[in-house]
């Protein structure tokens, strides 16, 4: 059974739980502890700014969540660590030294961060990771299917492509090596495409800069050539408009760009796919992932361990931590067709957000307004 589909078992099983009015016990009726007040402090550590993700979608949506089961008593402290471990550090600390109930981690490196996960849980501090796992005595974790938007991104590649063979040349620019996630991602990405294309350069991003793959598909384009080029794998939609900005730059007009990929639907992103310029991106639903993640930490900080398992099924293992109770939410591939079904309908976006000016005529030749 894929992970993916107990994760999904899971949130059907919270929902149903919620509506029986169960949450509030822990293993059993007859064993169920006292639930803490909703006077409670989340702290939430997110990783760097590139990515508009954590301080337009991720933090309010948590924000929002913890208010809102807490009857409005229960706070959030938030600090965004713009990419430098040293200041992520530097936060989680002050985070521990104001005593906050649990904390919610999106780590600029995994293995970077977790003596200050074992200074967390020294301090009875639970340390929930969200997006990323990190390393250390972690409570749980809260992110997507890691390994399918890998996939997800190869096969529609592939699509994209046509009748793929090994004469096709792909370019891979991959995440941070910092990132665990950017290794799943690569590793779902060549579970769709090794053997069928032929992987002609790949890089590995430092900090996910869009410069730097901007530099680095400068250099793919020289040493392949730019008509050799069938697709290019990014593993994010910042780093896709570094790339595109190579190309444009070596001369590809907007109509010949090969098809690439991206992840996170970032709205300059999704404006490039209504222009033809990006073919997809990944659409990771942001208020599954962080109201899933709310829950979990209100539910662990106030002893509802009935409701805590029901929303982590699931397991992972960490280099450090074997069989860490986790959520896993799925994604989707967005392309031209089915934009106002994913990011309009769940209001991430607003047509009048995607549709400016520049892309009034693109969007009325798709329907969309």
């Amino acid at each position: 059974m894929r992970r993916i589909a107990i994760a999904v078992v899971a949130s059907t099983m919270s929902l149903s739980l919620a509506g029986c009015g169960m949450l509030g016990a822990s293993e059993d009726g007859a064993s169920a502890t006292p639930t803490r007040s909703d006077d409670i402090t989340v702290g939430v550590l997110m990783p760097e700014e590139t990515n508009t993700r954590y301080a337009e979608f991720d933090y309010p949506i948590i924000k929002r969540k913890v208010s809102e089961l807490t009857d409005g008593k229960g706070k959030t402290e938030y600090a965004n660590a713009a990419a430098s471990t040293e200041k992520q550090n530097t936060q989680m600390q002050r985070m521990i030294d104001d005593k906050v109930d649990i904390i919610l981690l999106d780590a600029v490196d995994a293995k970077v961060i977790a003596p200050m996960v074992q200074k967390a849980k020294d301090a009875n501090i639970p340390v929930i990771a969200y997006d990323r796992l990190a390393q250390g005595p972690i409570e749980g974790y809260v992110s997507f299917d890691n390994e399918l938007v890998g996939e997800v991104q190869g096969r529609t590649l592939a699509e994209a492509i046509g009748t793929v063979s090994l004469a096709d040349k792909i370019i891979m620019m991959n995440g941070s090596p910092t990132d665990p996630n950017a290794a799943q991602f690569k590793q779902g990405a060549l579970s769709e495409l090794s053997g069928r294309v032929t992987i002609a350069e790949s890089y590995d991003t430092d900090k996910w800069s869009p410069e730097a793959a901007q530099a680095n598909m400068t250099k793919a384009i020289e040493a392949v050539g730019k008509k050799n080029i069938a697709g290019v794998y990014s593993a994010n939609d910042a780093m896709a408009g570094g790339i595109i900005k190579a190309l444009e730059s070596a001369g590809v007009s907007a109509n010949d760009l090969p098809p690439i990929t991206g992840q996170d639907a970032e709205l300059a992103a999704v404006q490039r796919i209504i222009a033809g310029e990006q073919y997809m991106s990944v659409y990771k639903p942001y208020p599954a992932m962080a109201e899933a993640a709310a829950q979990a930490a209100v539910a662990k900080v106030q002893g509802r361990d009935l409701q805590f398992d029901a929303l982590t099924r699931d397991k992972v293992d960490s280099p450090t931590t074997k069989g860490i109770p986790a959520k896993l939410v799925t994604v989707v591939a967005l392309k031209k067709n089915n934009i106002k079904q994913t990011v309009v309908a769940d209001g991430i976006y607003k047509i009048s957000d995607i549709c400016t000016a520049k892309y009034k005529a693109d969007c009325q030749a798709l329907n969309i307004s």
